[in-house]
C-alpha cells in the first residue's frame, strides 16, 4: 500500500477512498453473492435484475476507489466519484425511505453516506489543491 501516514490532504483522500471502496465493494457484491440475505435485510424487491445491476455497478465503483486509494492516486475525478456517489445514495436513501418506497433500513445507509460526503469535504480542506503546493 502506497498510502503515507503524514496527514497530508493526499493521504486523507487516499485513506477515505480505501474505506469507501471497501464499503461499496462489499455492499455491491452482497446481492450478487447471496441475494436472499440481501433481501431479508433490505426488504423485498420487484425487479431482481435491477438489484443485481446496481450491485455490480456499486462494486465496480468500490473497486475503483479502493485501487486508487491503495495506489495513492486519488485524482480530483476519483474524489468526485466518491463524493458524488455518497451524495446520490444519501438523497435516494433519504427521499425514498421517508416516502415509504424502500425499507427504513436505508436511512441507516443515508447516515453513513452523509458521513462519507462530509469526510470528502474535510479531506480536501486545509491545503491548496494537488499540484499547487
Amino acid at each position: 500500500m502506497n498510502i503515507r501516514q503524514n496527514g497530508s490532504k493526499k493521504d486523507r483522500r487516499c485513506r477515505l477512498a480505501v474505506k469507501e471502496g471497501l464499503y461499496y465493494g462489499t455492499t455491491g457484491l452482497w446481492p450478487l453473492l447471496h441475494l436472499p440475505s440481501f433481501l431479508w435485510v433490505t426488504g423485498p424487491k420487484r425487479d431482481l435484475w435491477l438489484v443485481r445491476t446496481v450491485g455490480a455497478l456499486v462494486a465496480v465503483s468500490g473497486v475503483t476507489l479502493l485501487a486508487a486509494g491503495r495506489r495513492g492516486r486519488v485524482t480530483p475525478e476519483i474524489a468526485l466519484l466518491g463524493a458524488g456517489q455518497s451524495a446520490a445514495f444519501f438523497l435516494i436513501d433519504t427521499v425514498y425511505a421517508l416516502r415509504g418506497r424502500i425499507a427504513k433500513i436505508y436511512l441507516a445507509d443515508a447516515v453513513l453516506q452523509l458521513g462519507l460526503l462530509a469526510a470528502w469535504g474535510l479531506a480536501g480542506r486545509g491545503q491548496p489543491p494537488e499540484g499547487k503546493n
